[in-house]
């Protein structure tokens, strides 16, 4: 199934922008003052620990909602997103006039999948793409956890195999597989696959779309028979994006329909302790929250909302006035990080996997454009096993219209080096000229506030660790 993207059924923050808009969001957060970070809502590992009343229905709500929230969303957007076990590719890249998303990214084309893996595995086969082509495969149960990430960089087959081909395992499945077959097993029965092709520009298009068509999925007992045929996937529905359908649920319906997803997808022996709790309220696989009063759940909910409102991560890392976060993708029991990272960015991944600095600026001084520049030293480009971007946004978080055409560096079009090993980016609403070499500049808007998105695809240790840091964004007087 081809799209040019994946419509309004995966939510503008989610997929396409999902690392970028998590970067902005945990930025936004680390703004949040000490009040509203000792919010009296008692979530995450506090419910593991058991530090509020049982007896009080308004608390255990709370958690449980917070608890609840990422399971839900999936849940909601698996609904939207058409025939399961069928994959949908993304076809175009992002241009100033595509409103759909906010902070798309130029660097890869999509390639999604929702999987049921009751009836028995789903194969995927991904073809060889090169030595140069970055790929990533992530694999998220139905609790928003990367489970698997197999990728050109780790992927997790044995050496010297031209494709790689992935058996995707339900819980309890206990079959044989073929020698040439990875197995990844996952904790949950739904699965959301996110697939991610690099893209050297519009010229690399019609090469990218032909990998796409060659990536499989398909049920075990037809890969072992030999029958692999497309599956043909539904037009995508169109429609409220899934945060509103959630953040519009009564407390009944919200609780209820956890309830059903939770029989669907059990939660991990390490929520024991806080699903005893939730029970409480009636919320366990297959209950119900009938006959518990509306106004205490009501009151739970909007205590919970405004709870992961002020959210703060307390890893969120700030080098040179670069935001991000490495702690995300997998949260065990920090159920407020996992509903936070679910609230602004749905399907974000792993850190080792990639990485999304975000920086801000005010693009004029009453009126006068300003000029900025990024200055990597020598030998200190972004540090990765595969490549890296930088992307500019306006205030609306949609790419900057300008002339040239030019919305991010450093990947379409490399950088290279002056005479002192310096790579110096000019960061402007107007053309530097012809002193500044293709792919050293990059538009910003005349006015007003912007932002900018580094992008890390496969980032190495040092960019984790702090070892290596962006350089700040500078203003030119």
């Amino acid at each position: 199934m081809q799209h040019r993207g994946f419509g309004v059924a995966l939510s503008r923050r989610s997929l396409f922008g999902a690392g970028a808009a998590l970067a902005v969001g945990v930025g936004l957060g680390a703004c949040g003052d000490a009040e509203k970070k000792n919010a009296p809502v008692m979530t995450g590992n506090s419910s593991a620990t058991g530090t509020t009343t049982a007896a009080d229905p308004v608390s255990v709500a709370a958690e449980a909602y917070v608890f609840g929230y990422p399971l839900v969303l999936m849940d909601v957007t698996r609904e939207q997103s058409g025939t399961p076990n069928a994959l949908f590719h993304a076809r175009t890249l992002p241009t100033a006039a595509d409103h759909g998303v906010v902070r798309m990214n130029l660097d890869t084309l999509y390639t999604s999948a929702w999987l049921d893996l009751r009836p028995e595995p789903m194969v995927l086969q991904v073809p060889d793409m090169g030595p140069d082509r970055y790929w990533l495969m992530q694999l998220m149960d139905a609790w928003t956890n990367t489970v698997h990430n197999p990728s050109n960089v780790k992927p997790r087959v044995r050496e010297g195999q031209s494709t790689f081909t992935y058996a995707i395992a339900g819980p309890g499945w206990s079959g044989a597989l073929p020698d040439n077959v990875t197995r990844l097993d996952m904790p949950t029965a739904t699965v959301w696959m996110i697939g991610r092709t690099q893209v050297n520009g519009p010229a690399d298009l019609d090469a990218v779309h032909a990998l796409q068509d060659r990536i499989v999925l398909a049920p075990l007992s037809a890969w072992t028979a030999g029958r692999v045929a497309p599956v043909a996937g539904a037009t995508m529905a169109t429609g409220t994006p899934p945060p509103k359908v959630v953040s519009g649920m009564n407390s009944r319906t919200f609780f209820d329909r956890m309830c059903a997803v939770l029989a669907a997808n059990p939660p991990a022996a390490a929520d024991d302790i806080a699903m005893k709790r939730f029970a409480a309220i009636g919320v366990r696989p297959g209950g119900t929250v009938e006959g518990q009063p509306a106004d205490a759940l009501d009151q739970g909910i909007a205590a919970a909302q405004k709870r992961l409102q002020e959210y703060h991560n307390p890893a969120a890392k700030n080098e040179n006035g670069w935001i991000f976060a490495t702690n995300v993708g997998a949260y065990g029991t920090d159920y407020d990080l996992r509903a936070y990272t679910a609230k602004v960015g749905l399907g974000a991944n792993l850190a080792e996997d990639a990485v999304y600095p975000s920086t801000f600026g005010v693009a004029d001084a009453d009126g006068t454009p300003r000029r900025y520049r990024i200055r990597f030293e020598r030998d200190q480009l972004p540090p990765t096993a595969a490549f890296w971007s930088l992307t500019a946004y306006g205030s609306d978080n949609y790419l900057v219209d300008n002339p040239a055409g030019i919305y991010s560096v450093g990947h379409q079009t490399p950088v290279e080096p002056g005479p002192d090993g310096r790579v110096t980016i000019a960061v402007q609403h107007e053309d530097p000229g012809p002193d500044v070499a293709p792919g050293h500049w990059l538009p910003i808007p005349a006015t007003g506030t912007f932002s900018l998105s580094m992008r890390l695809y496969a980032p190495k240790p040092e960019a984790l660790d702090g070892t290596w840091q962006p350089p700040a964004l500078t203003p030119v007087n």
